[in-house]
């Protein structure tokens, strides 16, 4: 080899160094991935990641672009409500062992747990307890024969055990009716709360929460009646109007809760999306606003644009979703599981939800038990009664999708999507990016997830939601 040739070699070797050291000095940035689709040939599956890379030399593609420095509300979390019927089937219908490794699974994050860190309880009977109950059903204005013995039986230790495998879970409390005997309909069913019994109802409430606490169940947030523009006619129930809401929280609850220097947060409403003008009505109310921290919300009638409709008038009031049921009338798993993504998941906390929650945790396999109400509702899981066995169904892997990943205490963040494609995108405490992508359409969408100036190429099939992780670029 003459030494022209050897200078080439030397001249090539030197630029391939320099080569190699600047790619060194831009290290790649694997994104692990999640998927359900459809069909259940995936169900919450990790996929091969995705590698993210400096520079925009991809050929050209619609991308998914995220913004950490666009921030807005600060994550509670994700959960379900441990109902009577919920807790009674967890504490009696499973073996030890077994109830372990489901409240492990549910509320735990070893072992891919899903995390829920947010749960919401009956004070006293609704449609899905085994009968109906206050708890204080004897008249007496002295609350002489308060008792929570029937939530001391199954519903706090399930709570408890929750809270010893989720420290950071968050419980919400919610009453379907005051006592029959402060009523105008003289019974659980139907009718108001007379105005004469409002400072009774306010110690009841102090009451439930003093004697929660003692058994290891914090109260973090309340709603004073569920569902008050609605009086069912088989199970627990109270109309409310927002007049008398602001009355009773403005003074009465709100002044007692002051005063007993108890911190449970106040919502109202805890009904849904198609009556904006009920929450706003009590959020109108000078004496009243200053004792609410925030408007709870369900699904059953309305726009989840809603509840942005209504923190716009009112930006220093938190949201929450605090009550959704799949059931029998959306049986289809690709139908109803996409909806979820897509209104539930994307949809409540792209409209400010710092708490999504659905209804029961668990129901058995003839959807009960329940005394009254919904016949056909789902829970997350299924118990078998018969045998034990636990079927795990689409709200399992909608929430999953976004319990298992977005931390209490991640914030969400800024996301634009294309056409095709609904998402959602947070920050963790830790730094870390969760993207949530629903392809709500019959085709696969190929596109870039843009992170600054890095970006990593992805495919979303047909029918399908996705959960993308990866962490900060090194600074």
């Amino acid at each position: 080899m003459n030494v022209w040739s050897l200078g080439r070699v030397a001249i090539a070797s030197a630029v391939g160094a320099l080569l190699l050291a600047a790619c060194s000095t831009a290290p790649n940035t694997a994104a692990q991935v999640w998927m359900t689709s459809g069909d259940r040939t995936r169900v919450l599956s990790e996929q091969p990641g995705l590698t993210f890379s400096n520079g925009s030399s991809r050929p050209y593609r619609p991308t998914v672009t995220v913004d950490p420095s666009q921030r807005y509300q600060t994550m509670v979390g994700f959960g379900a409500s441990i109902t009577d019927a919920s807790a009674w089937l967890i504490q009696t219908r499973l073996t030890p062992s077994a109830r372990d490794a489901l409240l492990q699974e549910l509320f735990g994050r070893r072992a891919g747990g899903l995390g829920f860190s947010l749960t919401r309880v009956t004070v006293g009977a609704s449609d899905f307890s085994l009968d109906h109950y206050s708890l204080a059903d004897k008249p007496d204005p002295t609350l002489a024969n308060f008792s929570s013995a029937r939530m001391q039986e199954f519903v706090f230790p399930t709570v408890r055990r929750a809270l010893a495998l989720n420290p950071d879970l968050k419980v919400m409390a919610s009453p379907w009716s005051a006592p029959a005997w402060m009523k105008t309909s003289g019974s659980l069913i139907q009718g108001q709360l007379k105005p004469e019994f409002y400072s009774t109802y306010a110690e009841y409430w102090l009451r439930y929460i003093r004697s929660a606490a003692e058994h290891g169940v914090p109260t973090d947030y309340l709603s004073i009646q569920n569902e008050p523009d609605f009086e069912p006619d088989s199970y627990p129930g109270m109309r409310w109007g927002p007049e008398g809401r602001a009355a009773f929280i403005g003074g009465h609850l709100g002044p007692a809760l002051a005063d007993a220097k108890l911190d449970a947060e106040i919502l109202d409403w805890d009904h849904n999306w198609d009556k904006p003008e009920q929450p706003l009505g009590v959020l109108a109310d000078t004496v009243a606003a200053p004792y609410i921290s925030g408007v709870a919300w369900h699904c059953y009638a309305g726009d989840v644009s809603t509840q942005g409709l209504v923190r716009a008038a009112h930006p220093d009031k938190d949201v929450f979703f605090t009550e959704c049921s799949g059931g029998e009338w959306s049986a289809d798993f690709s139908e109803s599981f996409r909806w979820m993504m897509k209104n539930l998941i994307i949809g409540s906390t792209e409209q400010w939800a710092r708490g999504v929650l659905m209804w029961n945790l668990a129901l058995d396999e003839t959807h009960g038990p329940h005394s009254g109400g919904c016949g056909d509702c789902r829970g997350v899981v299924t118990i078998n009664t018969q045998t034990g066995e636990i079927e795990r169904n689409q709200e399992y892997y909608a929430f999953g999708h976004a319990s298992r990943f977005v931390m209490p205490g991640a914030v969400r963040i800024a996301s634009v999507e294309p056409k095709g494609l609904h998402g959602v995108a947070f920050v963790n405490p830790d730094g870390q990016r969760v993207l949530i992508l629903l392809n709500d359409g019959g085709e696969p969408v190929v596109f870039n997830i843009v992170d600054g100036d890095r970006q990593a190429p992805a495919e979303l099939p047909a029918f399908t939601a996705a959960t993308y992780v990866w962490s900060p670029p090194p600074k």
